[in-house]
């Protein structure tokens, strides 16, 4: 039976394709492991502190100096967590804005904004650590670890691409996700006066990344094409005409008419109709 369960969960992160899946999986494993190796440490007396290597080895630090010898942090960093409830509120908005994504947007588009998010949020995390002197007595020691920018680029690209989508929050009932959106950044904002400032710039650059995308894909241009597959070339006798892909009977102009739509009206002014050949398109 527990054969069964890790084979189904094994399944469901690495082999179901669902990106958001495969991220929270990678997270959960990576935190998993890294508690089970700081509780050893513990019993055994070891010398070693686990969450201090983490931050020191696997952290994305702000001294310029050191990025040269550790240039792989700034992807290591975003699958490392501070504490149980630092992932698990990372884990929470990446499964609930995640989900709006995918009923919308392709798989290699969520890859693209997670990875592209995390990249964005440690650039803005270095340069916002040098540029400002608050913080320049102390950049040898400060580094950050934690999904937050990337989480920040999904949630914020989801509210760009369908402002007006409600979801059920307990005690507050229906709530536009806008608003949502809206709050984390202005909270992000205010937090740069804190001891947490590095975090902020980080969540700061996930969030400017989700909405440029967003907005550059409503203009025509998908970034996150560049995770395409490339066929190979073959000649071709008696070519046909080029037609414009289709997603499973819908074509890509419908599909731009209907997100244009969304851009200027929100989600709750579509049709049934338009709703259904959107949901085909996600599911391309």
């Amino acid at each position: 039976m527990n054969n069964n369960i890790f084979k189904d969960l094994s399944s469901k992160v690495f082999r179901s394709g669902n990106p958001l899946f495969f991220y929270i999986g990678i997270n959960t494993i990576i935190f998993l492991l890294t508690a089970v190796i700081a509780v050893f440490a513990f019993l055994t007396r070891s010398n070693i502190d686990v969450y201090e290597f983490v931050r020191n080895y696997l952290g994305l630090p702000a001294d310029l100096s050191k990025l040269p010898e550790r240039f792989y942090t700034v992807f290591t960093y975003m699958f490392f967590h501070d504490g149980f409830f630092h992932f698990f509120f990372n884990m929470l908005g990446l499964f609930w804005f995640g989900q709006i994504f995918m009923n919308f947007l392709k798989s290699r588009q969520f890859h693209f904004v997670f990875i592209a998010g995390g990249l964005a949020g440690a650039l803005f995390f270095i340069a916002g650590l040098n540029l400002f002197p608050a913080f320049s007595d102390n950049l040898g020691g400060i580094t950050v670890i934690g999904a937050s920018g990337a989480v920040m680029a999904i949630i914020v690209a989801t509210a760009t691409l369908v402002p007006n989508y409600a979801i059920f929050l307990m005690f507050l009932g229906e709530v536009k996700i806008k608003y949502l959106a809206i709050a984390y950044f202005v909270l992000d904002i205010l937090a740069l006066g804190s001891i947490n400032a590095g975090g902020s710039f980080a969540h700061i650059g996930g969030a400017v990344l989700g909405f440029v995308f967003i907005k550059s894909l409503q203009g025509g241009r998908d970034w996150s094409k560049i995770f395409e597959k490339k066929s190979k070339l073959r000649v071709v006798k008696n070519e046909q005409p080029i037609k414009k892909p289709t997603f499973k009977g819908v074509s890509q102009t419908e599909i731009d008419e209907i997100l244009d739509k969304i851009s200027t009206s929100g989600y709750d002014k579509l049709s049934a109709t338009e709703k259904e050949k959107l949901f085909k398109a996600s599911k391309d």
